[in-house]
């Protein structure tokens, strides 16, 4: 999280909480990787949790490196592919189950176009007004941006499922919300907001498991 390293930590814990109910609620396999999101998005804020321990003390250093590429990996080239599938996956409509697969190409694509920037070329994370910012050589086209909001949030919205719109409404939320105030540390800021509505997944799960009682007569 973007605020201090026992905020991270907080955010980590009660969003792997989320996580493991959410996969007790899983009915198919194909529900799975929907249901591991909270526990991938603790995965991240521990991470950076872990960033705010170590940056006043080596910002420069090995351990400081390869938590802020491992960060980047998560927030800009792991997202943009796993968003999309998880949410195909759970598409019952065809036609926007087709419109997915598109996104999954644009997520492939900008995913491994990001990827390849992470690992070729050096990144610093920095404390700055109470925020980590993740400082690169070179800003990227607004093509790679669009292309990343294509692949991360365009299938929340196209779902037929109501809570899973609701997601992809916060996550698009927090973009703006993000973006205008907190620019300079926006990957951090976004993917808190992203982390925050995790909540709504287990909500997902929850009313599908009550719907199937409901439907069973339990």
């Amino acid at each position: 999280m973007c605020f201090s390293a026992p905020a991270s930590f907080a955010t980590a814990g009660i969003t792997s909480a989320i996580g493991i109910v959410a996969l007790t609620r899983v009915n198919e396999p194909r529900e799975l990787p929907l249901a591991a999101t909270p526990l991938l998005f603790a995965l991240q804020q521990s991470i950076e949790g872990l960033l705010w321990l170590n940056l006043p003390l080596t910002r420069d250093g090995s351990l400081a490196t390869v938590l802020t590429v491992l960060y980047l990996f998560f927030a800009e080239a792991f997202w943009p592919l796993y968003a999309p599938i998880a949410v195909w996956l759970i598409e019952p409509n065809q036609r926007r189950r087709l419109i997915m697969v598109v996104c999954m190409g644009a997520g492939t694509g900008v995913g491994a176009y990001l990827l390849w920037w992470i690992l070729g070329h050096q990144h610093l994370a920095t404390i700055l007004d109470g925020h980590i910012v993740y400082v690169t050589e070179y800003r990227h086209s607004d093509a790679v941006g669009v292309a990343y909001l294509a692949a991360t949030g365009l299938p929340l919205l196209l779902s037929s499922q109501r809570t899973v719109v609701v997601l992809g409404t916060i996550v698009l939320a927090g973009v703006v919300a993000a973006y205008a105030f907190y620019w300079e540390a926006f990957i951090s800021v976004w993917c808190f907001f992203a982390a925050a509505a995790s909540v709504t997944i287990l909500c997902h799960f929850e009313w599908s498991r009550r719907s199937r009682l409901r439907t069973a007569g339990v």
